[in-house]
């Protein structure tokens, strides 16, 4: 099977970075595009916290991550996925695993290769992942936070 598009989704997390050496290894082998996807949860649709916020304020926020999320994309594409034939970078905003799922779509992407588990992640497999693994039209390579390839490939 060619691999052509690998879609790598980060949250930015240290568990997310480990993911980033099998991207990087898996595209100069294959010659493939990298298309990294970061996703900002949409916090319209999260009940009352801290009070509740007004529809500007809402979007200010989401703008602001918007540009924080699209400068450290840039980072990681220019200083650790140089060698790449090419990388897409995404933004998108509302739930991380279906927001990922449609991209595959979207995309075309042959394989993911994620994380086991986020940045808020306590547990060995994260929910956004065992969400993607489950639900996913194409191979998912996950990998754990020692950066060893688990061995769990959904389809």
């Amino acid at each position: 099977m060619p691999i052509r598009k690998i879609l790598w989704p980060t949250d930015f997390s240290g568990s997310a970075q480990y993911a980033m050496s099998y991207v990087r290894s898996l595209t100069e082998k294959y010659g493939a595009e990298v298309h990294v996807l970061y996703v900002i949860e949409d916090v319209a649709h999260h009940k009352d916290w801290y009070g509740q916020f007004e529809p500007d304020r809402i979007e200010k926020i989401l703008s602001w991550e918007q540009k924080k999320a699209e400068e450290r994309l840039q980072t990681i594409c220019s200083d650790y996925l140089s060698n790449c034939p090419l990388y897409v970078r995404h933004v998108a905003v509302g739930d991380p695993a279906q927001e990922i799922l449609k991209l595959i779509e979207k995309e075309g992407a042959d394989l993911v290769v994620m994380s086991t588990t986020g940045a808020k992640g306590h547990f060995t497999f994260g929910s956004v992942t065992e969400k993607v693994v489950k639900n996913s039209p194409v191979p998912v390579v996950t990998i754990p936070p020692s950066g060893e390839v688990s061995g769990r490939v959904g389809q």
